[in-house]
């Protein structure tokens, strides 16, 4: 039970870049820089636990 739970804190989310209206779904804690796929614009920086997401969550998927 302990396992299963600590298993499921980190989470996918869905977010909308504002430049160009792209979805894209990004993971809660990453740990590089992530772009947007069109634009390239910042999304989501790293902070050593979750990322700091620089734009609209639409959505969290589970």
């Amino acid at each position: 039970m302990v396992q299963q739970a600590r298993a499921n804190r980190s989470r996918f989310v869905k977010v909308k870049c504002p430049d160009c209206e792209n979805e894209q779904v990004v993971f809660e804690k990453a740990c590089t820089v992530v772009n947007c796929v069109v634009c390239s614009k910042v999304l989501a920086e790293p902070t050593g636990g979750k990322a700091k997401v620089n734009v609209e969550i639409l959505e969290t998927l589970e």
